[in-house]
Parts: structure tokens; sequence; C-alpha cells
């Protein structure tokens, strides 16, 4: 039985915690008495409490995150009431900061703010010495990165097989967007590169060939940035069972001509990068420390889509202090313009920590007192019309970003690269129409979907049903539906009106 279990609730079962692995590969003697276990948020918590608890560890540590906090707290509480005199140990982003009364903090034992690499392992070694700390919060010391173990060889088989293998070469930040908890780093520490390389040729060679680099600024330093493409340039051959996949983050308008250069020898389907606009307002960039060249930023896009056989996933962010719905309308037209194949709507959350909260009195900001911690309302956009763009941002999920309506989405949004589409507007229309016709955002199945598209693009954008039908059913035949395109069938279309009909009726009785 191990002395010490590290765990912590992922999203999802296809993402495995790098955090955790960092703990692990720097326990030194205590390694052997330290066991890892996952969770994934959809499980029952006091399943996850019982398989902890029959390992008999004296001590767990559990990673806590925005995405997992509700579920931990369940879960801490169970374990403390089961078994009051095993200790809990807490770490991560979302009880680093603003701990103070918070009720998860309360129940836990200790909590380590910050980077706990090395400071986990000096705890649990005090506590199984019974060396107890005076202070409940450890704040760690300082550490150079190369006085730390790498986690790349705690990725076991299973994880190389069926998880997303994550990756840094660097960590922190030197942006201070204030959104971003990154905002707090004071500089970027680069990985020894030649240390690093290394791990990603053993990881290589026990099969991994999707990548995913986490560094908020992968591209800050082209020279190091072209090293590490070039080494996995290197590997790409005809041979290879599984061709190679790297997702990258990068900083929008920097992209220096030899670094493009390196960018244009990727094949198709092997490179993406994840790049964050989150707004195209000056004024709202300045409002909240972010530096960020727009005609840059248009360029580069511009070039990596005709130059380069990258993906690009670009992100917007509904609810920044100083963005009206029509700026932002302004802005996603402006991004739709510049032809990225993604576009990812999300909602501000108030993390804990970040300097946004200083916008808090002045903008009216009032965000939901549970994680996510969403924004709800501030003085530009009101509660209901917050609302209707949280619904706005599941559908474009689900539609625009799904994949499975390519041939609608330009007749949806307009054509890529004309600046004077109207993406917001149409949307905004047909994300309205679907909720006053479903009352749903979730459980709406891809047959349906199809139904209520055909209806919402006929009734509420008026679109050419010529036009429509084509497109839809081009879509239909690459959906893996079973059988005919029922909604095509006036039966169906009935049906489907008759349902959206009560549907719309019941919304407005319950206004």
């Amino acid at each position: 039985m191990p002395d010490i279990i590290l765990s912590t609730l992922n999203a999802r079962y296809i993402h495995a915690s790098m955090g955790l692995r960092y703990l692990l590969a720097n326990m030194a003697e205590l390694q052997t008495s330290t066991e890892l276990i996952e969770f994934n948020i959809n499980g029952r918590v006091i399943d996850m409490a019982e398989t902890l608890l029959s390992k008999q560890p004296k001590i767990i540590g559990l990673g806590v995150y925005i995405w997992n906090a509700r579920e931990t707290l369940e879960l801490v509480q169970l374990l403390k009431t089961v078994s009051p005199e095993t200790l809990v140990i807490l770490g991560g982003p979302e009880v680093s900061y603003e701990y103070v009364n918070q009720v998860l903090v309360s129940h836990a034992d200790y909590v380590i703010t910050g980077q706990a690499d090395m400071a986990f392992r000096e705890l649990c070694s005090d506590l199984l010495c019974g060396r107890k700390p005076i202070n409940k919060i450890i704040h760690p010391l300082p550490f150079e990165l190369c006085e730390i173990s790498l986690p790349y060889a705690w990725y076991n088989d299973e994880d190389i097989s069926n998880r997303v293998i994550y990756v840094e070469a660097s960590r922190g930040c030197p942006f201070k967007c204030e959104f971003c908890l990154s905002s707090l780093d004071k500089t970027v520490y680069p990985i020894d590169i030649d240390l690093f390389l290394n791990e990603m040729q053993t990881l290589y060679q026990r099969g991994v060939r999707h990548f995913k680099f986490v560094d908020r600024t992968f591209n800050l330093k082209a020279e190091t940035s072209i090293r590490i493409m070039r080494f996995f340039l290197d590997k790409m051959d005809a041979d290879n069972s599984q061709q190679l996949f790297l997702h990258f983050e990068l900083i929008p308008d920097h992209l220096p001509d030899k670094l493009k250069s390196t960018i244009a020898e990727f094949p198709a389907g092997s490179l993406q990068f994840e790049i964050g606009i989150q707004s195209l307002n000056p004024e709202v960039q300045q409002t909240i420390s972010r530096k960020q060249n727009t005609e840059k930023v248009k360029q580069n896009l511009h070039w990596i889509r005709e130059h380069s056989n990258a993906h690009i996933h670009a992100d917007l962010i509904i609810g920044l202090p100083g963005e009206t719905i029509d700026s932002f309308a302004l802005g996603l037209n402006q991004l739709y313009a510049m032809d990225p194949h993604e576009i990812q709507v999300g909602i501000l959350k108030r993390l804990r920590g970040t300097p946004i909260i200083r916008h808090t009195d002045d903008y009216a900001m009032r965000y939901n007192p549970q994680p996510p911690y969403n924004i709800l309302s501030n003085s530009l956009i009101n509660f209901f019309e917050m609302q209707q763009l949280s619904r706005f941002a599941r559908y474009w999920d689900l539609i625009i970003n799904s994949g499975r309506f390519s041939h609608s989405v330009p007749l949806l949004l307009g054509v890529k690269g004309n600046e004077t589409n109207s993406a917001f507007e149409n949307f905004f229309t047909l994300s309205q129409w679907l909720f006053a016709s479903t009352g749903q955002t979730h459980k709406i199945s891809l047959e349906r979907l199809f139904a209520l598209l055909y209806q919402g693009m006929c009734d509420a954008l008026r679109l050419d049903v010529k036009q429509i039908e084509p497109a839809l059913l081009q879509d239909f035949a690459q959906s893996g539906i079973k059988g005919e395109a029922k909604f095509l069938q006036r039966k169906s279309i009935k049906s489907e009106t008759r349902r959206i009909h009560a549907a719309q009726r019941q919304h407005r009785h319950s206004l």
C-alpha cells in the first residue's frame, strides 16, 4: 500500500495531468511509496473516495483547477468524513490565490501555493517523519528549472496509446494580459533545450506521435522554436505508421521570416496553432494590458493560411471590460474575414489571482460565484444579453466548430475573407431562433440538429432553399447518420415545426 497518493479529476479521460507527473518525478526517496491515480469529473465522487481510501494512504495530494473545483470539494469532504486521519494536501491554480475563506481550503490539512514540484515532496517527508509545519498554507521557495526532474517518463503505455501527451519547453509568460494567470509571471523560463529534446526523443521512441505543447509563448524565441520544429521535421517520413501532430500556442503578431520558412515545411495534418486574439478592440486591449498589433496579426494569419499547411485555432473572449456587443461583433466579423480554420468563442472567467479584478467596480463586472466564475453581466452587457451571448458561444461550438457543417457554414456566415461579412449578426439571429425553438443548448441529437438548421436557415435567416438543400445534403452525406435525410421529408419538417411551435409557446409562457 502506498503512503502517498497523487490524484486529480481531469476534465476528460483523454487528458493526462502533466502537473502530477512533475510531482511524482521529483519525489526522490519517496517515489517508491507514491502512487498516481487519476479520475475524470464525469465519475461518481463517492466511488473516487472509495478507490483512494482503499489504498489506505497516509497522505493524499490533490490538484485543483477551475474545471474540477466543485467535485474536489465534494471529494475532500468525503475523505475527511470517512477518514479524518488521512492528510489531504491541495495544490494547483484554484487554491494558489485568494485562498483565505475558501471552503475547499478549510477542509484540507495543507495547501501548497504556486509551483509545488519540490515543495510537495518536502512537505510529505516532514509529515511522514512527524514534523508538522506551523502554517497550513505553504509558499514554496523559488527554484531554477534545472533543479527539477522532468515528468515524461511517468507517462505510461496506456497514456501513450489513449491520451493527450502534454509537454513544455518553457514556463512563464512575459505579457500581462489581465484575464490570464500567466500575467503574474515575471518572464519566460526555458528548460534546457538539449535535455528537453532528449526527453522528446524517448517519447517518440515509445510511440508518441501527438505532442501538445503548453508553452504560453512558443514562438517568443525563434531560434528555440525552429530547433524544436526541426527536431520533429526530421522524423516526418513515409514510414511512420501514425503521422506526427504538433500543437503550439503562438504570439499572434510575432512571426519572423526564418520561423515562417520552417513552418512552411510541415505537411498537411501535422501542425496546429492556437492563437489567442481575445479582442480586436484597441481600447479593450489597452484596458486589459494586452499588447497586440492587429495589422501584424492579420498579416500573419493570412501568411499561415496561404503559405503553410498549419491548422489555425483562434480565440475570442466575450465579456472583457470595455467590450460592447457591437464591438465584439465587429471583432468576430474581422477575425472571420482573416480566415482561421476555427474560432473559439469563450466567455470571460475570473480566475483567482488575476488582475482583471481591478476593473470590477469601474465596469460593474459581476461574476458567477461558483466555478467556472464566468462573467454574468457588466456595465455594457446586462445579464440577459450575456445569457444570449453564452448560448451563441455554445451553438457556435456545436455547429461552426464541430466540422460537421462545412458546406453549410458559408451560407450561414458568409464567405471567409470577405470583410463585409455578417458572421456575428447571422449566427446571433440563428442562435436566438434555436433557443426560442428548443429551449436547449445541450442534448440535441445530430439528426435533429440537421432538421433545426434546415428550418432555421429558411425561417430565421430566410436563405434560398435552393442553396440550403444541396449544402446540408453534402454535410449529411458525411455525417455518418444512416438512412435518408429525414430533414428534407415534408412529414419530418411538419413534425419538427409542431415541436418548435410548442417549445416557443412554452418558452413565451415561462417568460
